[in-house]
């Protein structure tokens, strides 16, 4: 599948908050590092990471813009509660191997009435 089809498939099983389809777009050895949070790991963890998040806050992406340059695509991504951020996602055989995020932490966990962090 091509990068910028991958991330298309991926924006619409995040959406449907299912940890289990976005964990299958990864590749078992896959590092998704989100640049408020330490690198995750390998599909099963990637999975992990995503079912707690979606056990604990609603998130919804609306992609803005959406770009491929060989094997990667670029999502600009926006939330119906204006929270903004983009990701970039290195396919290679149909396969997510490298995902890095950015995105406002503080501003989530505010929107979402999560804890902020001790500072």
């Amino acid at each position: 599948m091509q990068p910028k089809k991958l991330v298309k498939a991926w924006v619409e099983a995040f959406n449907r908050a299912d940890a289990e389809a976005l964990a299958s777009f990864y590749s078992e050895t896959a590092t998704n590092h989100q640049v408020a949070e330490s690198p995750v790991e390998g599909r099963e963890a990637i999975r992990r990471v995503f079912a707690d998040e979606f056990s604990t806050a609603k998130m919804t992406c609306i992609i803005e813009n959406l770009f491929e340059d060989g094997e990667w695509a670029i999502l600009e991504w926006r939330d119906p509660l204006g929270l903004r951020g983009c990701g970039f996602f290195h396919v290679i055989a149909g396969q997510i191997v490298f995902q890095r995020g950015y995105w406002d932490k503080l501003s989530f966990l505010r929107q979402q009435g999560l804890p902020l962090p001790d500072c």
